[in-house]
Order: C-alpha cells, then sequence, then structure tokens
C-alpha cells in the first residue's frame, strides 16, 4: 500500500495493545514511516509516570495523556505535531477508564475513543451498553457543529457483515450483535462520515484487528472495528483513508487507521 503522504495533515487513530510493549517492538519507527500530524492512541495500558522520560515527551509532538485510574488498563492519549487544546474528558461523567478524550488544534477537533469490549461476560457487556447509551447522547450534538470534528478509536463493533470475516459464527457474540450493529449504522447514518468505508466501497473488509488464535493474521481473517468518523465539515477535508496491515501488525493486534485532510 502506497502511504506516501501529499496532504497537509494526516491522521492515524492506533489501538496500541499496551504503549511500553508497542515501545519496545518499534513504535516509533513505525509512526516515522506513517509520518501522521496527530496520533490517536487507544488502550495505551500505561500512566505517564511510568514511561521513560522520553516516551512521556516524546521530540517534535505534543501530548495529552488520558490514562485509566487502574494501572496497566485501558487509555488514550491524542499526540500532535501543534499544540493541543484539551477540550473534554469522558462524555458528561466519570471516565475512570480514560475512554474519551476530545482535543483541538488547529481549528479541528479531534476525539480519541475506546468504547468498552462486552467480550468477557455479562457484567462488562452491560457497561458497554450504558457506554454506548451515553456516548450516543453526546455524539449527536458533536456531529451538529460547524468545527471539522474526527473521531477516531476503537469502537468494539463491527458494523456489518463486511467488517468480520466469519460473520454467521458470531451473530451471538459481543462486538456483533444486531443491536450493536444497529447502534453503529444509526450512529454513521445520524451524519458521522466512516472515512474506511467511503474509501474502500462495498468490498470484504478491510479488518483493522485480528484474533492471536491460529493463523487470524496470516490469513486476513479479522473485524474492522476501528473507525475514522467525521462530521460534514471534516469530510469536506479528506483525501485519503486506508487501513495500514502492513507494519503495524508486528506492534499490535490492531492496525492503524489512516486519513488525509487537505
Amino acid at each position: 500500500m502506497n502511504l506516501q503522504k501529499n496532504s497537509s495533515m494526516r491522521i492515524i487513530t492506533w489501538n496500541v495493545n499496551g504503549l511500553r510493549a508497542a515501545l519496545r517492538k518499534g513504535f516509533m519507527d513505525h509512526i516515522k514511516a506513517l509520518n501522521p500530524d496527530v496520533i490517536l492512541l487507544q488502550e495505551i495500558r500505561v500512566l505517564p509516570e511510568q514511561l521513560s522520560v522520553s516516551a512521556r515527551n516524546p521530540e517534535g509532538w505534543h501530548v495529552i495523556w488520558h490514562p485509566a485510574e487502574r494501572k496497566g488498563y485501558a487509555g488514550t492519549a491524542v499526540w500532535s505535531r501543534t499544540p493541543l487544546n484539551e477540550e473534554e474528558r469522558g462524555v458528561g461523567g466519570a471516565d475512570s477508564e480514560g475512554r474519551i478524550l476530545r482535543v483541538s488544534t488547529l481549528g479541528i477537533q479531534f476525539v480519541s475513543v475506546y468504547l468498552p469490549s462486552g467480550s468477557s461476560g455479562d457484567e462488562r457487556q452491560a457497561i458497554k451498553e450504558c457506554w454506548m447509551d451515553r456516548f450516543r447522547l453526546w455524539a449527536d450534538g458533536m456531529v451538529k457543529k460547524r468545527v471539522p470534528t474526527i473521531m477516531g478509536g476503537d469502537f468494539n463493533i463491527a458494523h456489518t457483515e463486511r467488517d468480520i470475516f466469519y460473520a454467521r459464527s458470531n451473530e451471538k457474540n459481543s462486538g456483533f450483535l444486531p443491536h450493536e450493529r444497529a447502534w453503529m449504522g444509526d450512529l454513521i447514518a445520524s451524519g458521522w462520515r466512516d472515512f474506511t468505508r467511503e474509501q474502500y466501497g462495498d468490498i470484504q473488509g478491510p479488518y483493522s484487528w485480528w484474533s492471536n488464535r491460529g493463523r487470524a493474521r496470516e490469513l486476513d481473517r479479522g473485524w474492522r472495528i476501528d473507525y475514522l468518523l467525521g462530521n460534514a465539515a471534516a469530510a469536506k477535508r479528506v483525501q485519503f483513508a486506508r487501513v495500514d496491515r502492513e507494519g503495524g501488525l508486528t506492534i499490535s493486534d490492531h492496525a492503524p487507521v489512516v486519513v488525509d485532510l487537505k
């Protein structure tokens, strides 16, 4: 895939599955190759004070951290080449797991999103659905804003059968439940543009997450649960969107999702 940058701004979202491990596996080298201007990170699983000074304050980057209170769990962050303004944490309530971080720079709002997974059982699924309700109310207000707004992150939901390799066998599993898929469809129908799907059209995939079991990565049998979504003002500026499957999968079980703006 050609990811040569010919745009005024490149945004990536990436669930790194633990930032400290990602750093050891070559995260910074891959970021250099991608050459983004804004990075929306999820599942950092680290407190800033647990990082080295160079990782906590990476050269050439402005960073806002939103870690979970619980060590080694969840958390989001935003890195930017230009100074950031912090706008909001959470969606109108407590956010002890560091799930939502909204910032702004250069007249654009960016939101790093890490919605909960419900795959571990009924209790976590109930928490996920509570988050979905709160998030949707918040997103309905954000999508109407005139300022360009981009949400990027791991939504832990595959929207349609095009977004998951084993659709039929996962119909009763968290992440592909009928009401979750309907929720994602309603979110997009409300005005949030799915940049990756619009770029790729009506094809199977591209996937952004693969199980560590078996040969899922090798055979490209995954899920598309990582999204870059934007309101109408942001959509006017989109040039290009891709899932960066090459390189990123040596670092995380998720691939970076990339969008270029003009």
